[in-house]
């Protein structure tokens, strides 16, 4: 019986924490160009489950039923308009700071996030929103005197997920954006010298880590069906603690980092108590900031002369 509800708890846990690794990536990616935290990225989250429902009402008016459709319409509308507030924030919250001192553009972040979290809130109220049930049925195995279950929906983000970073993977190795943006984040005055627009390199590293938040967003959206407009708070700071966990500035690490700590959570809550879980995750990132602030696949810091 254990060995089912263990098995269950670690499929629960990786579609958790690759949703977690597609968030962190906005953190570590922005991180890793200009060094600052985007602690507005949960909130870019946010803003991508309610464009979704919307999509996804807007798709169902015109009479669209098809789950492929409907997944198809929602994740393009999502994505492209969650990239433009990507774009938006780095635009006004933190070009203007760049050279400024590091404290700065963290307050403008934060007020950025408080603007987006109000603005939700007003222009689509304060209760829970939700979705209807898009994909139902799953698969069920017999472990045992017990059983694991795992979901269509479940199935789907894994797979969207693993489809998601392989494609990021391949932009970042083999694409000139991807040479362009290792190169910015290497030196990027040196890259400038070298006719790098890095100020462009940095704008599309915001509209990337936007995009894989709103596939995120549409991930979670679909699977759990509810939202409101603090949704980004608590699932930004687990994310940030993915990304520190694998090592800030780490693509590997942010997916890696995600895996961990969905994993770890789902089976404190399985095992021990899921009134906790919360408590759990934030005393994991303190204890990785104490004794392994570099995460697991980072680097330490080293002083450039």
């Amino acid at each position: 019986m254990m060995d089912g509800i263990f098995l269950q708890q670690v499929i629960n846990g990786l579609t958790l924490g690759s949703v977690y690794g597609l968030i962190a990536i906005g953190y570590t990616m922005v991180y890793g160009i200009i060094g600052m935290i985007n602690f507005a990225h949960g909130e870019v989250y946010m803003i991508s489950a309610y464009l979704a429902a919307i999509s996804l009402a807007l798709l169902s008016y015109f009479g669209v039923e098809s789950f492929p459709l409907l997944i198809l319409g929602t994740l393009l509308f999502t994505v492209f308009v969650t990239g433009v507030y990507g774009w938006v924030i780095e635009r006004i919250a933190y070009k203007p700071l760049r050279n400024s001192t590091r404290l700065a553009p963290l307050i403008s972040a934060i007020g950025v996030s408080l603007i987006l979290q109000n603005y939700a809130q007003i222009a689509q109220g304060s209760r829970q929103q939700g979705i209807p049930t898009l994909l139902s049925g799953g698969l069920r195995f017999e472990i045992g005197t017990g059983f694991v279950q795992i979901t269509y929906t479940k199935i789907f983000i894994l797979v969207a997920a693993f489809v998601g970073m392989a494609l990021l993977t391949y932009i970042i190795k083999y694409t000139k954006l991807g040479r362009m943006c290792r190169a910015t984040q290497q030196d990027r005055k040196m890259a400038s010298i070298l006719g790098i627009n890095t100020d462009r390199v940095i704008s599309y590293v915001f509209i990337i880590g936007a995009a894989m938040a709103a596939l995120a967003g549409v991930l979670i959206t679909v699977n759990y069906g509810t939202f409101d407009f603090y949704a980004g708070f608590v699932i930004g700071i687990k994310a940030f603690t993915a990304a520190v966990l694998g090592g800030i500035g780490s693509l590997p690490g942010a997916m890696l980092g995600g895996i961990l700590l969905g994993v770890s959570e789902s089976l404190f809550s399985g095992v021990i108590n899921s009134d906790y879980k919360d408590v759990f995750s934030f005393s994991l990132l303190v204890l990785i900031l104490i004794f392994r602030p570099q995460g697991l696949l980072g680097r330490p810091l080293v002083a450039k002369v």
